[in-house]
């Protein structure tokens, strides 16, 4: 009776949602835990089942920075941006277009709706141009989204799920390492898309970071932007990112917890307020 309830209960959001685009920032625990990963695949082909448009942008901080330390590179963040040399740039293509952005896609494809996976490079979906850290720090080959050719999603999202890695390259032909955050944020609004999902490795954003108690369940952009100051951290690109969103016409924007089971259909289709929802 419990899963029949459920359904009930996701039923108007299915009726609500259907039709409309979802960006789903894929990242943090999701992406390593092996069952999370199956879980994940599952619930974004549930998504694409029940007429939902699910875009799915992904980093792969994690592993980017194994294989950095196992070649003896130096790994650096500034305001939870990596500091990326053209080095780290290669191993950043190799890591987010060569191995993550592949699995997922097969793994999606395994669980019964075909994805379809690009970077910023392909058919020049991500233009960039060289971004800074606070105080005009130079961070290297980091690279801030000028623009996206949203053609090249629509054309893949009629028939397939796109799987988008976070590097990009800008008019001359540099590559350059991408924050996930932004890059979602920077689909979604290209898209129009009425919300933007980030899974993260917390239970969304904390007034406190050491104090798991102090999440703030809802915030407008404008409280964010107040904030924003005295954020640091990983969580700072990501409420960043929700900013660029919300003010450029995304309907909501969240911050999940991507260690817990199914958070993705949780936060979508129920009211159990798991994450922090942000509104314009």
């Amino acid at each position: 009776m419990r899963d029949v309830a459920t359904l009930l209960e996701a039923l108007p959001y299915i009726r609500d949602f259907h039709g409309k685009t979802v960006v789903i920032k894929y990242g943090g625990a999701a992406m390593t835990d092996p069952e999370l990963k199956e879980e994940f695949a599952r619930d974004v082909v549930l998504l694409k089942y029940v007429g939902l448009n699910p875009v799915v942008v992904h980093g792969g901080g994690p592993d980017i920075t194994r294989y950095m330390e196992r070649l003896g590179m130096e790994v650096k963040f500034v305001d939870g941006l990596r500091v990326s040399d053209a080095a780290t740039v290669e191993v950043a293509k190799m890591v987010l277009v060569g191995k993550q952005n592949k699995d997922i896609v097969l793994r999606i494809n395994r669980h019964g709706q075909p994805a379809v996976g690009l970077c910023g490079d392909d058919g020049l979906l991500f233009t960039v141009r060289k971004q800074f850290a606070t105080g005009e720090t130079d961070i290297g080959f980091v690279g801030q989204i000028e623009q996206v050719d949203v053609g090249v999603l629509l054309h893949i999202a009629e028939d397939y799920i796109p799987v988008v890695a976070s590097v990009g390259a800008d008019r001359e032909g540099n590559s350059y390492n991408v924050n996930a955050d932004a890059a979602a944020a920077a689909v979604a609004e290209a898209l129009g898309a009425f919300k933007v999902i980030f899974l993260t490795d917390v239970e969304g954003w904390r007034a406190d970071p050491e104090d798991p108690d102090s999440r703030i369940s809802e915030a407008t952009a404008a409280e964010v932007r107040e904030r924003l100051p005295h954020v640091s951290g990983g969580m700072r690109p990501k409420l960043e990112a929700c900013v660029r969103a919300l003010e450029a016409g995304v309907g909501n924007a969240h911050i999940v917890d991507g260690r817990r089971p199914h958070s993705l259909l949780l936060e979508l289709f129920t009211n159990e307020g798991i994450g922090t929802k942000l509104w314009p």
